[in-house]
This record gives C-alpha cells, structure tokens and sequence, in this order.
C-alpha cells in the first residue's frame, strides 16, 4: 500500500496500491473490445442504477472464464492492471501464439506454466473440474453450469473451498460463508486470487469516486418528503418511518431474495447474518 504526505486533510488518509507486481503498463490490444458507459440507464434512457455516470474512459479486457484450451501448456508472460476488476489480470501465451488473459491468483509470476485439463497437475493457475481437485484446496474461478465459464470467486482476495463431494455434486464453502451444490463436471481454477490488499485501499476524497463513475449519494433525511420516506420534518427528525428505500422498499433485516428461487435447492447452509 502507498500513503502519501498530507499536503490537504483529506490527503492524510488516502492510500492506493503501489502497482509493484504490475510487469506490463500497456494491454494488449488484440484483447481490448469497447466498453459503453451507460451512466445507469437502460434502453429506453430510464434510470435504473443509481450514482453511476462520468469517470474516465477505459476499455474492456477479454477474460478467458472458460479455460478451454484444454492440455496444453501456456506460459505467463506479464501481469497486468485490469480496470474492470479488483484482481490482476495475467497475459498467457499458448506454443501456437494465441494469447489470452486470466484472472491472476496470487504467487503466479511471470514465466510459470499453467494448463487446463481434467487431469494436469494440482498447482497454482491451472484449472480442472471438480471431480478431479481433492478436499480441501482452494479454488478460485468456478462454474455453476458446466461449459458456461466461471461465474463465482473472481474479485480480488477471493477464495472458496472444496469441503466434501457427494454423489455428482461438491459441497462448496463460498467467500460469504455459505457452503452449496455445485456439479463436479464444473471447472474451477487452483488457488487464490491475488491482490489482497484491494480492501484496504481507501480512496479519501470526493474526487476518487467521481474518476471510478460513482456519484453522490444522498442521505435520505436530507431530502424534502416528496422525494423520500425519510425526508421533512423540522430539524433531524425522521417522523415515524422505518428504514426503507425511496420507494418504500424496507432496509435492515428485510429480506428481498425470492422464495421460490429454483437454486435454493443447492444451497446446504446460508451464509451468516450481517454478511451481503
């Protein structure tokens, strides 16, 4: 982590990342694809997202999810900064050219070898499916339907564990804490992704957000009535209302998952109270 001199008071608590395993500043471009900011709005120009707009212009990194180059070899030739994600992203080369970029775990240098298969060795960066990973590794970059790509444990510091298998399915214990059934076809990369100090980036001022597309967000008790349930009243008073949303939505304990989600089937224990 980088800390800087404070110059300003809000110069005293920023930190940001010191980029030290960053090897290669400029992405490839084979790799790029346009990326349209759409400030939170859908087709019809409505806003449906809110404190989204501005922040700067970056392109979209094509990210190899599904890993299926299968049996072969490729080397790590960089490591880069990703703009779209918390995690690093690797460069890797294949013997006939073809590049492509992963998500980059952590201890994967540049000029290792990783592979994808169903039975290539148990190492850092390779990828297998389920049925193949013994007990108790830590997986990274996991599939919910076979062949779809990975669409779990992919952000910075990111880790699950295989905790048992039973029948055709693994018991997997997320992040959250949540332990569920995922088929053992799935693939899933080895180890854990990189970055770790992501969390504890603190960005300080008002400036950072609006350069990341985040806009203001303002308290509810802030506002008149006419535009939120927590608004008017003289002083600081809230009136009689709950927690809620703009719309009336209840906050706090309120919970907004459907009851009838076909994929609760395969959750076995639901993550702890207090984590989102």
């Amino acid at each position: 982590m980088k800390t800087y001199t404070p110059y300003t008071p809000s110069r005293r608590f920023i930190t940001s990342d010191d980029f030290s395993d960053i090897t290669k500043s400029v992405p490839e471009k084979s790799l790029l694809m346009p990326l349209p900011r759409t400030g939170g709005r859908n087709n019809t120009g409505h806003l449906t997202v809110r404190h989204q707009g501005g922040g700067h212009k970056k392109m979209y990194r094509i990210i190899d999810f599904k890993r299926d180059k299968r049996n072969i070899a490729a080397d790590v030739i960089a490591v880069e900064y990703d703009p779209n994600r918390s995690s690093r992203i690797a460069l890797v080369k294949y013997p006939d050219g073809e590049k492509r970029y992963i998500i980059c775990p952590l201890g994967l240098k540049v000029g290792a070898q990783i592979e994808s298969g169903e039975n290539v060795e148990i190492k850092v960066g390779n990828s297998l499916p389920l049925s193949n990973i013994p007990v108790g590794v830590e997986i990274h970059n996991l599939e919910l339907v076979p062949g779809l790509g990975a669409k779990l444990v992919r952000s910075a510091g990111g880790v699950a564990q295989i905790m048992a298998k039973e029948g055709d399915f693994a018991h997997i214990k997320m992040p959250s804490g949540e332990v569920r059934m995922i088929p053992l076809k799935c693939y899933a990369t080895v180890g854990k992704i990189g970055n770790l100090d992501h969390e504890n980036i603190i960005l300080g001022n008002a400036g950072r957000s609006r350069h990341l597309g985040i806009r203001p967000t303002v308290r509810g008790t802030a506002m008149n009535s006419v535009d939120h349930p927590h608004g008017g009243g003289r002083g600081k008073s809230k009136g009689n209302n709950q927690p809620q949303s703009p719309w009336g939505q209840p906050a706090k304990g309120f919970k907004t998952r459907s009851k009838k989600k076909w994929t609760d089937m395969y959750i076995i224990n639901r993550r702890p109270k207090g984590i989102r």
